[in-house]
């Protein structure tokens, strides 16, 4: 079984009225993710994402394939797991 991990992730690039919170937040649901996805004032995605490593790597490359989305950076680091989320939510305006 794969180890379970939580990644803060900054998105950069055309993120923001094109879908990005939305797509996320049903794919994250569909594979089993925990966390949430919030739009940032200053044109960013914040994304907190709970699973495996490789889930999340999918989640990051569906988003990359999305057509209206132009991802130009992505920030992550490793944070510490958080318990009794039970799904993947969006957050903010």
């Amino acid at each position: 079984m794969s180890e379970i991990v939580r990644k803060h992730i900054i998105f950069s690039g055309r993120v923001q009225g094109v879908g990005f919170r939305w797509h996320s937040k049903n794919f994250a649901n569909s594979v089993g993710l925990k966390g949430w996805v919030q739009n940032l004032y200053d044109g960013t995605v914040e994304m907190e994402v709970q699973g495996t490593e490789e889930k999340i790597d999918r989640l990051i490359q569906y988003m990359e394939e999305r057509t209206y989305v132009e991802i130009s950076g992505i920030e992550a680091k490793e944070i510490p797991l958080v318990s009794g989320e039970y799904a993947f939510v969006e957050r903010g305006w």
